[in-house]
């Protein structure tokens, strides 16, 4: 088995969402979970099939954002993986309507952070490990951190008063 590091390909500040589900009816439920959950949403949606044909196949509302989960897709070539890059939105909006999809068995994150997967290679083929997501992190929050914070999520409307 050897291991492999397989760093995300995306615009800096593009979330993603990277998960594994089990059947290639998620392309299409995906799709229209999605457009249910946020009217005039912009995605692209790249998913890994695992038999058959062993095909990408691909969804969504961009072009560009389809093209790029196309990439990643083919770049991290583990079975039963998806990746959903996101134009408009951010994951909060999508998650609870991704995880009412009867297919999707996890998501290893949703991030707009960099990101690399950690993926095992085997003569069979290729399984997702894990991700490294962001930083690690450097100290710990001051109070005046966490008022930053708190002011933060009400600023863009994550909380109230």
């Amino acid at each position: 088995m050897e291991v492999k590091v397989i760093p995300i390909e995306k615009p800096e500040g593009m979330n993603f969402i990277l998960g594994q589900s089990h059947f290639i009816k998620t392309v299409e439920d995906v799709h229209e979970a999605l457009i249910q959950a946020v009217p005039g949403i912009q995605f692209g949606l790249g998913f890994c099939e695992a038999s058959g044909p062993k095909l990408v196949r691909k969804s969504g509302t961009s072009k560009e954002l389809i093209d790029l989960a196309v990439k990643n897709s083919l770049a991290i070539g583990a079975g039963h993986t998806f990746i959903l890059f996101l134009g408009n939105v951010f994951p909060i909006n999508v998650m609870a309507m991704l995880r009412s999809v009867p297919e999707i068995c996890t998501i290893f994150c949703a991030t707009s952070n960099p990101t690399q997967v950690l993926v095992a290679e085997t003569e069979q083929g290729r399984g997702i490990l894990g991700v490294i997501d962001g930083f690690s992190p450097e100290g710990v929050e001051s109070e005046a951190d966490a008022l930053n914070r708190k002011t933060f999520l009400r600023t863009i409307g994550y909380k109230i008063a």
